[in-house]
């Protein structure tokens, strides 16, 4: 009898832990085998475009399941329904989990995070840790009613942080559309001088590719910036569509590179929507820069698996396209 009373205790005890975990307004893949066991990844998202609530589960699934790392994503929450909501600007619950975090991944744009948020990220930035930024990570930033970290705000004019965290940090602000949006999608070419860099391990040109179009930067990139890989704008919409002809090819810009920021390595790319992580160069690319980022780029692999976990079926870019309702606990493992 008593060995029943402990179990069901047991019992009650381990469902009362997996409801609490279904109620957190963030995921956690925890990872342990593979060469990123014993590593935690941070991955932030928070935009209203690009569905950056689909694509960092995708790639704390690959970089948990396939390679070990614990990683916890976070997600832009409504607050009077815990569901996620991208057009919430000022509210990432979790972000008190970048104390811990060996690297931040992140896909942000235009948030205006209280101040007790904004601090977390703040102190990851400014100790100097490493950081990989994808897409509109370049305008992360719009800080307007919450006036204490006013300088991360995207085209800051403050000479002691000229252009915001984008241009400090990343490398880059929002500067424009290059190609043409939703119409010129994006192959990507290794830089020339990058055929060797630890991030285009397993790569070759054309591999990295997305629908959305390249961005705009200005050339040279700041400071100790490396072009990794360069956008090139096709005709179409489609993987084997031909390059575009005239200017905007000629340059090419970067739609990849890796500066530093303080002692912290940081790798940037304005690629990254949902739809991105369909093509298995382009989820290479962001998993050999996590690795690079750590300072792991040893243990980067030609034929390391970048596969899928489980289903993926990105929703189409754009405002107002994301799928409402959807509680952070689908993101889970597992669930459909």
């Amino acid at each position: 009898m008593k060995n029943v009373i402990r179990l069901a205790t047991v019992v009650f005890v381990m469902n009362i832990a997996n409801g609490l975990a279904a109620a957190d307004p963030w995921v956690v893949y925890e990872g342990g085998k593979g060469s990123g066991a014993g590593k935690h990844i941070v991955l932030i998202s928070g935009d209203e475009e690009y569905r950056s609530e689909e694509a960092l589960p995708c790639l704390g699934k690959i970089l948990s399941v396939r390679h070990g790392f614990k990683c916890t994503v976070l997600f832009a929450i409504d607050p009077k329904t815990g569901a996620i909501d991208p057009n919430q600007s000022s509210n990432i619950p979790g972000l008190e989990a970048l104390k811990t975090a060996d690297l931040v991944v992140m896909l942000l744009r235009f948030r205006d995070l209280p101040d007790e948020q904004m601090k977390y990220i703040v102190d990851y930035v400014e100790a100097g840790k490493p950081i990989v930024g994808m897409r509109t990570s370049t305008h992360a930033f719009n800080i307007r009613k919450y006036q204490t970290y006013k300088k991360y705000t995207n085209g800051f004019g403050g000479a002691d942080y000229k252009g915001g965290f984008g241009r400090q940090v990343l490398g880059e602000k929002w500067i424009s559309h290059h190609g043409g949006h939703k119409r010129e999608s994006t192959r990507g070419l290794i830089a020339p001088g990058a055929e060797k860099h630890p991030i285009t391990i397993g790569l070759k040109n054309g591999d990295v590719w997305g629908p959305t179009d390249v961005y705009g930067v200005r050339l040279p990139l700041p400071g100790d910036s490396q072009p990794i890989i360069l956008g090139q704008v096709l005709v179409g919409m489609s993987f084997d569509d031909k390059p575009l002809d005239g200017k905007k090819n000629d340059p090419m810009m970067p739609v990849a590179w890796t500066k530093s920021y303080k002692r912290a390595r940081i790798f940037n790319t304005t690629m990254g929507a949902s739809t991105d992580l369909v093509a298995e160069g382009t989820r290479r690319m962001l998993v050999n820069g996590v690795y690079w980022c750590l300072g792991m780029e040893s243990q980067i692999k030609a034929d390391s698996s970048v596969e899928l976990v489980g289903e993926f079926k990105p929703t189409a870019y754009g405002f107002g396209g994301f799928k409402k309702g959807v509680m952070p606990a689908a993101h889970r493992l597992g669930s459909k």
